[in-house]
């Protein structure tokens, strides 16, 4: 493994992203920010210089990428990213240590949406633009940017963009894999712009509508305001929001299809028709339990708060209307029980997502049909098609990483003094990227109690989440170092 060709392509990733830090330099200037700009500038800068020295040493790079470059590169690649992503937060003082600035930078570029500022409104306007947009451009995927807009990355760019589209399989749309990196990000523009336009005709200004926006489509759950969406009494807002959450928790390559009149090729997909009936299902539940517990009455928002919360967990946005930690434990424990199930594969969801529950649970009953009779050959089947048995390897290996690493995750954060709801709940929401739980880390609450090391190992659980547990757990096995 050559380190040349890693620094070479990380050092173009990080130029990238000090040009993503001039937007929210813009915003500071329009809303008379002039510290905030500097500091902006200033990350920028320092940004720029660090890709440019990597770009340097690595000039004398051939233009092969075998497994293990690609492997660090995206790893790297949103490694290096919450780094100069915390820039911003340390050079304007608003938060004062690296581990905090970090920790909020990791949470957006994961689309995780926890959060430690204690006080989100008094943040300023550029600090808050930037946080909604860390998660924008995390939820279609910075490599997925990165290999649209690159074209010399030749056929690397097919194993990145493997590497980096989260679910069982990456559906490539156009033979050339930098094509479909580029119809991704055009129908992520143009879902942007379609909501950003629906939630100011519904009363948003356009700062507001933007950054939710942002937050929505990439299902991140950052909110300019204290109060998440909650802040905005509109039923028309919470609505928008909940069918632009639903969308970005479905697969991207069926609105390809539509796009290219296939007809209505959504409902037609198994896997979308499922994660719709699992809201639906769970909605009813939910809002039967707060009608027969006394906590709702029977009122236009009872159904409105049910399934515009369902939506936010099970797509691991994490947006809020209603603190749900004081809700019945029956609605506690169905949304905790939704955190680890996501959205869609190829969506911008985090968490195991609805195709790989369907195959792990369809693997269980297959082993135990083979218990009694063992001479029988039969294959996993989802929607009538059967599933390759190394998708099938790859589900059952992915349950056992993700399981372990939350239960780690529990009893690490449980050492530290919390207690067993709050552990478990931040475990799932850092690993799952869904932002709040339960507990001390519910609806309301924020991450900023956390020592510095528990907040290092929920960074390091958001990572493994967005990339889906395989790129980072390969950097632990031995054998990947060698030569």
């Amino acid at each position: 493994m050559s380190p040349r060709p890693v620094l070479k392509i990380l050092g173009r990733l990080v130029l990238v992203l000090a040009a993503a830090l001039l937007f929210p330099t813009v915003c500071c200037l329009i809303y008379g920010e002039r510290e905030s700009a500097f500091a902006f500038l200033a990350s920028a800068a320092i940004t720029a210089v660090s890709g440019a020295v990597m770009m340097l040493l690595g000039r004398r790079a051939g233009s092969t990428l075998y497994r293990r470059e690609g492997i660090l590169i995206v790893v790297g690649g949103w490694v290096l990213a919450s780094v100069f992503g915390a820039l911003p937060y340390l050079l304007s003082g608003t938060l004062t240590t690296p581990v905090d600035a970090l920790f909020e930078a990791a949470s957006g570029f994961t689309t995780t949406g926890a959060t430690v500022l204690p006080a989100i409104e008094q943040a300023g306007y550029g600090i808050l633009f930037w946080r909604s947009f860390t998660q924008w451009l995390g939820g279609m995927g910075i490599i997925v940017l990165f290999v649209a807009l690159l074209p010399e990355l030749g056929p690397g760019a097919r194993f990145l963009y493997k590497l980096e589209v989260p679910g069982p399989t990456a559906e490539a749309l156009q033979p050339r894999i930098r094509d479909t990196a580029g119809v991704l990000w055009r129908i992520y523009l143009l879902l942007t712009a379609a909501e950003t336009v629906l939630l100011m005709l519904c009363g948003m200004n356009l700062f507001d509508a933007l950054t939710h926006t942002f937050s929505t489509l990439s299902t991140g759950g950052f909110s300019p305001r204290n109060d998440s969406v909650a802040a905005f009494e509109s039923p028309w807002i919470h609505l928008v929001i909940v069918v632009f959450m639903i969308l970005g928790g479905g697969n991207f390559s069926l609105y390809y299809g539509m796009r290219k009149r296939r007809g209505w090729n959504l409902l037609r997909d198994f896997e979308f028709r499922l994660y719709l009936i699992l809201i639906a299902i769970a909605s009813l539940v939910i809002g039967w339990d707060l009608v027969r517990s006394g906590a709702y009455q029977l009122t236009a928002w009872l159904p409105i708060d049910a399934v515009f919360q369902v939506v936010s967990v099970v797509t691991t946005t994490g947006f809020a209307t209603q603190d749900f930690d004081t809700w019945p434990n029956l609605s506690r424990m169905l949304l905790v029980a939704l955190m680890f199930v996501g959205g869609c594969a190829g969506s911008t969801t985090g968490s195991m997502k609805v195709m790989r529950m369907l195959v792990g649970l369809k693997t269980a009953f297959r082993e135990v049909r083979l218990s009694f009779s063992p001479n029988t050959v039969a294959s996993v089947f989802v929607g009538g098609k059967a599933v390759p048995e190394s998708v099938v390897r790859s589900v059952t290996g992915f349950f056992i990483l993700f399981i372990s690493s939350w239960g780690l995750g529990v009893v690490l954060l449980t050492l530290g003094g919390h207690s067993l709801v709050t552990a478990a709940s931040a475990s799932i929401a850092a690993i799952g990227n869904i932002g709040p739980g339960l507990d001390a880390v519910g609806p309301s609450m924020n991450f900023a109690f956390f020592a510095a090391w528990e907040k290092l190992l929920l960074i390091l659980m958001m990572w493994l989440g967005r990339l889906e547990v395989y790129s980072i757990a390969a950097l632990f096995v031995f054998r990947f170092w060698r030569r």
